[in-house]
Order: structure tokens, then C-alpha cells, then sequence
């Protein structure tokens, strides 16, 4: 599949609603379609210009400018390995070609399996815990040689499925928000008044 499937468009729907400019939906709609098909097809994005009233150009200018977004294929799982000055120092190198050699691929690769991308990084926020690498964005710390091949028999095995899902998979739990908690679609300069749910919540408290 590459366009979003009718029960997605259901979903973008009920998303766009949330916004006061449709547009603003965008960043959740490139990850609700690269959950449906594994990653951003050009169809994808044509699809959500669509949904959302922007250009394709607009959908695809703004999905290049984060790393989580892939625009090809890759493995079920994403590892990526931080190559930041704290891990560099701590060993990143020598643990990307051991990833390298272990998994027969080159960084950017996939195995022939499909099961696993391997991937560098930029810095991912853990320097005390170096070196660091993230698993489809699951963070694994002070990682060594020992400790990956151990992550890479797991994932293989299946052992960490419960804990890791599928490359794509934003969040196991998909946030639907009631009608009447909703903060109300409308321009921001056309609100008059606080949302229902903060007025509720103030009495509440006053109570």
C-alpha cells in the first residue's frame, strides 16, 4: 500500500479535526503513514497534500527535515548508532564496524533478511551513557560488543517484541480525545473564551 488506507484516512481525519489550520496535522499524518506502510512513499505524501490542502512539495519539505521519517524501505528494526563527540570518544567507531561486520552489512544497509537496518546518528541526548544506539528510537546504553550481538540475538529471536515494535509504530496506544474534551478547532484569533475543559477544570479545583 502506499496511499493511506481507508481506515487511515478515517484517522487523518479525526486528527486534522483537533487543528485550527488543517496543516497543522501534517507531522502526525507522515507518522500515521509511515506506520501503515513502513516508511513516507511518494504516493503517501501526495495523498496528505491532499487531506491536509498544502502542496506536495510542503508535505515533503517538512518530512525531509526529520531523521524518523524514511523515504525508502528499511528492516522491521532500525539501529542506529550515535557517532557524537561523547560517543566517539567512548568507543562509537569501533562498535559501528563490529555492528557492521556482525550484521554483513554497511552502515545505511539493510540485512538480506529485512529484519535490520543499521544506521549512524546524531547526538541522542544520553553523553553520561555512552556509547549509546537506539533500537526504533528504544534507547540502549554503554553498548559493547558483547552487549550488541546479545540486542541483535534477541531482536532475531523475538524476544523483545512486547518491548519494541515494528519500525514505524509511533505508539502502542492510539490517543482519541473526546468531543467535549476537545480545545476546539477555530482560528486562534477567533477565541473569545478558555476551552470547556480548562473551565472544568478550574471549578473543579475551586471545589
Amino acid at each position: 500500500m502506499s496511499r493511506l488506507n481507508d481506515t487511515n484516512v478515517a484517522l487523518a481525519r479525526e486528527i486534522i479535526a483537533r487543528y485550527p489550520r488543517k496543516k497543522s496535522a501534517l507531522i502526525p499524518l507522515l507518522h500515521l503513514s509511515q506506520e501503515q506502510n513502513g516508511y513516507v512513499t511518494d504516493e503517501a505524501m501526495r495523498h496528505l497534500a491532499e487531506l491536509l490542502d498544502i502542496t506536495p512539495a510542503e508535505v515533503i519539505g517538512t518530512a525531509t527535515f526529520y531523521e524518523m521519517f524514511k523515504f525508502e524501505p528499511v528492516g522491521k528494526y532500525v539501529i542506529n548508532i550515535c557517532q557524537t563527540l561523547s560517543c566517539a570518544l567512548l568507543g562509537a567507531d569501533s562498535l559501528m564496524h563490529h555492528a557492521e561486520h556482525r550484521l554483513g552489512v554497511k552502515a545505511g544497509s539493510t540485512t538480506d533478511d529485512g529484519l535490520i537496518t543499521l544506521e549512524p546518528a546524531e547526538c541522542q541526548a544520553a553523553c553520561t551513557e555512552a556509547p549509546t544506539l537506539q533500537v526504533n528510537y528504544r534507547h540502549r546504553y554503554r553498548v559493547t560488543a558483547e552487549s550488541f550481538d546479545q540486542l541483535v540475538d534477541d531482536l532475531r529471536a523475538g524476544k523483545l517484541d512486547a518491548e519494541i515494535p515494528p519500525h514505524g509504530t509511533l505508539g502502542r496506544n492510539r490517543q482519541h480525545i473526546p468531543v467535549d474534551r476537545a480545545v476546539g478547532a477555530v482560528p486562534p484569533e477567533d477565541v473569545t473564551e478558555p476551552p470547556a475543559w480548562i473551565s472544568v477544570s478550574v471549578e473543579s479545583k475551586g471545589a
